[in-house]
C-alpha cells in the first residue's frame, strides 16, 4: 500500500463511486435497544447495501481505482468467508472481469450461493480462511491473475465512507464499538474519524474463538491463534495483518472479546428489538456494548449491524435459543 490510510478527500471522492450503486445506509437511534442497554444506543445498518454488509463499498472503489490506473485485469482471484466475496463478485461482474473466490470448506451455503449469483466461480480449499487464503494466492500466481486481498488502501478508500456517514450523521457519538475481522472495517473507522476530527472513542470487538487480533494488539505485534468460532464467520481470522495491526495499535482504546453465545444472544436481541437478521459478526458489535453496559451510562453509544447474512437454519437455531 502507498498509502496508510484514506484523508477526507479520498472518502468523498470514494462516496462518488458507492452511490453510484447504492444510497448511503440509514443509522438509527433504537429505543428498545436503548432502553435495554440504559443509554442512546445508535445502529448503522451496513446490513442495508445490496449484498447484506459493508464489504461492497470496498469492492466498489478497489476496482474503481485499477479502471481508473488502466489495469483492470481478465481475472481476479480473492479469498473469503463470504462478504468479501460477495463485494469482488459484484465489482468484477460489474467491470466485466472474471471471477474466482477461494472459500474454506464447510463455508456458509447462503454467502456461497450469493457469490455464484454475482458471477463469480467459486473453490472450496481448506479448512479456515488462511488456508484459502494462501490457495487463492497461489492459484493467482499460476494462473498470472491478479490476486485481490483483504486488506488494502483501495479498499479502505470505500469502507471507509460507511463511519463516514455514521459520524457525520450522529456527532454526539461518544463511542462507537467496531468489529475485527481481516482489519479493513475497524481501520476504515479509524480514517474516517481521523479525516473527520470527531472526537469519538473507537473500541475493538474481537471474537473469543479467534482471538489474532486481541493477543496481536496485546503483544504489539502479530500473533498467530487457532480458530474455533462456530457463529461469528466474517472474524474467523487466524493470523492478524500486519499492516492492519500497525494502524490499530495507537487508535483502538482497548478490544473486547465477545464468546459465540454472547453474539448469539445479540443477534436475538438485534432481531427482537429491530426486526433486523444480523449474522455472527454483524452483531458483534451490539453484542461487546452489552458486555460494557454498565460502564455505559449517560454515553452515547455507535454500533454497528455490519452484516446480516446469516443462513436461516443457523438464525433459526440461533432465535430458537440453540446458537
Amino acid at each position: 500500500m502507498n498509502h496508510t490510510l484514506p484523508h477526507l478527500q479520498d472518502i468523498e471522492a470514494a462516496a462518488q463511486v458507492v452511490y453510484r450503486e447504492f444510497a448511503a445506509t440509514p443509522q438509527y437511534r433504537w429505543a428498545t435497544l436503548s432502553a435495554r442497554l440504559g443509554t442512546d444506543c445508535w445502529v448503522k445498518h451496513e446490513n442495508h447495501t445490496p449484498v447484506g454488509a459493508f464489504k461492497i463499498r470496498g469492492g466498489l472503489t478497489y476496482f474503481d481505482q485499477l479502471k481508473a490506473r488502466g489495469e483492470l485485469p481478465r481475472e481476479v482471484i480473492s479469498a473469503t468467508r463470504g462478504n468479501h466475496g460477495q463485494s469482488i463478485g459484484w465489482a468484477a461482474r460489474a467491470h466485466g472481469v472474471a471471477c474466482t473466490i477461494v472459500v474454506p470448506r464447510g463455508n456458509s451455503v447462503e454467502k456461497n450461493a450469493a457469490m455464484r449469483a454475482l458471477g463469480a466461480t467459486l473453490i472450496e480449499h481448506g479448512d479456515d480462511f488462511q488456508a484459502s487464503r494462501e490457495h487463492a494466492m497461489q492459484l493467482a500466481a499460476d494462473r498470472g491473475a491478479h490476486m485481490v486481498p483483504s486488506f488494502h488502501f483501495d479498499l479502505l478508500r470505500g469502507v471507509s465512507t460507511y463511519w463516514w456517514e455514521f459520524f457525520r450523521a450522529v456527532p454526539a457519538l461518544d463511542v462507537v464499538y467496531v468489529p475485527i475481522g481481516q482489519g479493513s472495517g475497524a481501520c476504515s473507522a479509524i480514517a474516517a474519524k481521523l479525516a473527520l476530527g470527531h472526537r469519538v472513542r473507537l473500541v475493538g470487538v474481537a471474537c473469543a474463538h479467534a482471538t489474532t487480533y486481541a493477543d496481536s494488539w496485546a503483544a504489539g505485534r502479530v500473533v498467530e491463534a487457532p480458530v474455533s468460532t462456530v457463529l461469528a464467520d466474517g472474524m474467523a481470522c487466524r493470523v492478524a495483518d500486519a499492516e492492519a495491526l500497525a494502524v490499530l495499535m495507537p487508535h483502538l482504546e482497548r478490544i473486547v472479546q465477545v464468546s459465540d453465545a454472547e453474539v448469539a444472544h445479540a443477534m436475538r436481541l438485534l432481531f427482537a428489538d429491530t426486526h433486523n437478521v444480523a449474522e455472527g459478526a454483524g452483531a458483534a458489535s451490539f453484542a461487546a456494548a452489552w458486555q460494557e453496559r454498565e460502564q455505559l451510562k449517560g454515553q452515547v453509544v455507535g454500533t454497528t449491524l455490519c452484516g446480516g447474512n446469516v443462513d436461516s437454519d443457523v438464525m433459526a437455531d440461533v432465535l430458537g435459543g440453540r446458537g
